[in-house]
């Protein structure tokens, strides 16, 4: 992504997130030509919902998968009809499912036998038909994957032995059918080999169901899990085979795909917009305690990878714009201004800054600002500047995006 940061702070303050639309086209491209054609391509908005990026993905093709009403009052306002959106989650309210189908969400996804029923209730006391998935927990566990989310006791899907064993539980009723099959086994793999046997898992076991349902599958969306670089210099992975690994996978389990029967989808939220963020910030302060050098920024894990403090994350990747030349200095401590040791980013060598300066943070386009202690010590939330071929094509704020629903 390239971004004059200086601008940037001079213009718009720190701390700042910009986010490159023309570098989310890019990713959304990239993956779309390492997926069998033809498929569907769900944009997980979880990963970044700024209004931007989502009405950029929706315009370059992309459906929208979704985990709240708060996501689907952004997707609608943005444009994007409901109809384009896909509900998942495990626990979804009633209030939630009934909001869904008022809406007209294209399809739900279901976490359990006792929420298909639920849904069905909703329907008929809508009178409103309505097509669901069943989220799949697969019998095999794969390894190699940044989060695994089933294949194992998970809180994800139904145990594929349980769709099996009770699969007319599962059949039309009323206003509900079973449209197809929802699969997601894990986050941010970056391995081909590891994607493939992942998939294939998921693909097997939906041939297996597939085989026992009265009625035919029209979609089985096998999620995705395609991993992308957070808040660290690099690239975003390349998948040269796995076009053609899938599609020699599909035509052995499920004959019919090429002419979309069943339609198959993926799903994809950090690979389509982690390369397009940067967090560009300043230095507060430098310090000596101990021996140890402290440099304080005005911004931390309220704004940035809030479940650092939990060390989920990797050490933030900080770097100075425009290094001095000196050698990095030794026993640095890179911390944000909260009141809390927790708020550490990095600990080693570092360039030497002053006050003043301007740091940049790559690749944090996804699971950055909204995945962060945001309500912690009410600090300000950062500036977002969304850019198109380095062009400003917004400026807000997270606090002003959000709907506050007035006293009755």
């Amino acid at each position: 992504m390239s971004v004059d940061s200086h601008a940037i702070a001079r213009k718009y303050g720190t701390p700042t997130y910009v986010y490159d639309l023309a570098e989310v086209r890019t990713a959304r491209n990239d993956l779309a030509s390492s997926l069998p054609t033809p498929h569907r391509l769900y944009y997980s908005m979880k990963a970044n919902p700024h209004p931007d990026v989502v009405s950029t993905l929706h315009h370059a093709g992309c459906h929208i998968e979704i985990s709240s009403i708060g996501e689907l009052n952004i997707a609608r306002r943005t444009g994007v009809p409901a109809q384009r959106c896909l509900l998942t989650g495990p626990g979804k309210t009633d209030e939630e499912l009934f909001a869904a189908l008022e809406a007209g969400v294209g399809a739900i996804s279901v976490e359990s036998a006792h929420e298909f029923a639920r849904l069905g209730k909703v329907s008929t006391s809508l009178d409103k038909p309505v097509t669901c998935l069943l989220r799949v927990n697969v019998e095999d566990a794969i390894g190699g994957m940044g989060l695994t989310m089933t294949g194992r006791p998970s809180p994800f899907g139904i145990d594929s032995a349980a769709i099996l064993e009770a699969v007319d539980s599962f059949q039309p009723n009323g206003h509900i059918a079973v449209e197809g099959l929802h699969f997601f086994m894990g986050s941010n793999v970056q391995d081909e080999n590891t994607l493939v046997s992942m998939m294939d898992a998921s693909v097997r076991t939906a041939a297996r169901i597939r085989s026992s349902l009265s009625t035919p599958l029209k979609v089985v969306d096998l999620g995705g899990g395609f991993g992308a670089p957070y808040a660290r210099q690099d690239e975003r992975p390349q998948f040269p085979t796995l076009r053609a690994r899938l599609s020699a996978m599909l035509d052995d389990h499920l004959p019919g795909w090429r002419n979309g029967e069943p339609l198959i989808a993926f799903e994809s939220g950090r690979y389509l917009v982690s390369t397009a963020g940067t967090l560009i910030c300043r230095v507060v302060d430098v310090k000596v305690s101990k021996g140890e050098r402290f440099v304080v920024l005005d911004t931390g894990i309220h704004h940035l990878g809030g479940m650092s403090g939990l060390r989920r994350v990797p050490p933030i990747a900080v770097q100075p714009i425009r290094p001095r030349g000196d050698e990095p200095e030794d026993n640095v401590r890179i911390v944000g201004p909260l009141c809390t040791p927790l708020d550490t980013w990095l600990r080693g060598p570092f360039p030497r800054v002053k006050p003043g300066d301007v740091l940049e943070v790559p690749n944090v386009g996804a699971y950055a600002l909204t995945a962060s202690l945001l309500a912690f010590i009410s600090w300000p939330s950062p500036t977002e500047v969304s850019v198109d071929n380095g062009v400003p094509m917004s400026v807000t704020n997270l606090c002003l995006r959000r709907e506050v629903s007035p006293l009755s």
